[in-house]
Parts: structure tokens; sequence; C-alpha cells
């Protein structure tokens, strides 16, 4: 399997708010709606792996295990989406320039298939990143 580099913006989705607005950000469905990365199809032979794999997204700001999904948009090789949350949130630039608000957009990662491995539940995840690194 490969590692590529590409960009990754991210933003709202309808299944991931759904889940978050309805109180269930401590349920599974909202690991499975938010705890992804969707990739154009030549991304997805470029890493040697499929739909539904594990993968590890990391850059100087974090590492993270999502679930690699096709894109329903597209083509767009290079370019990846992460729906807004607490995944997304570890490889995001934590700078805000002063705006109060990260840059959702254009963040450069690798992404290495780790099909041994499965996203963080959401508990789990802010553990990890926000209480064990202190």
């Amino acid at each position: 399997m490969a590692i590529i580099k590409l960009n990754v913006t991210s933003g709202a989705t309808v299944p991931q708010g759904v889940v978050a607005k309805g109180g269930g950000k401590k349920l599974t469905d909202y690991k499975n709606t938010a705890a992804i990365i969707f990739l154009d199809k030549q991304d997805f032979k470029k890493l040697e792996t499929y739909p539904g794999t594990a993968v590890e997204v990391r850059n100087a700001f974090g590492k993270v295990i999502v679930t690699a999904q096709l894109t329903p948009d597209g083509p767009h090789p290079g370019v990846a989406f992460m729906p807004r949350g607490p995944w997304a949130n570890v490889i995001i630039d934590p700078d805000t320039k002063s705006s109060g608000c990260p840059m959702y957009k254009n963040t450069e990662v690798e992404i290495e298939p780790k099909p041994e491995l499965s996203p963080l539940e959401m508990a789990d995840l802010m553990k990890q990143e926000y209480i064990d690194k202190l």
C-alpha cells in the first residue's frame, strides 16, 4: 500500500449534522458520519486500497484514523473532503489568524492505508487528543 499527499477541505455534511444536532455525538452513528474522508477514485488507485478502508491522515498538526469513502462528487483527484468535527480538527491548523475560526480549506496531508485499525469513538478521540497530551 502506498502513501499519497493531497489537500483536504472540511465542512458540514447533512448526515453528520443530523446526528450531531440530534444529540447523537456520543453514539457510533456520529463516528460513522464524521470520522471519514472522501477520496476520488484516482486517489484510491494511488493508495492501492478501496472504499471502506481505514486510513491515517497526518500532517504537522496531528494524525487521525478515519474511514476512506468514495466521493459522491467529482472527479477531483488530489483533493479530499472530511466532515467538520473532532476527527478533522486533529489535522486542521489551530491558528485562526485572529479570525476566531480555523482554516478548514486546503490543508496539506499525507494519507496511508491502515486496514488493521479503525477510527476511535469520539470520547476516546477527545481523551487521546486533549487529556492524554496534557
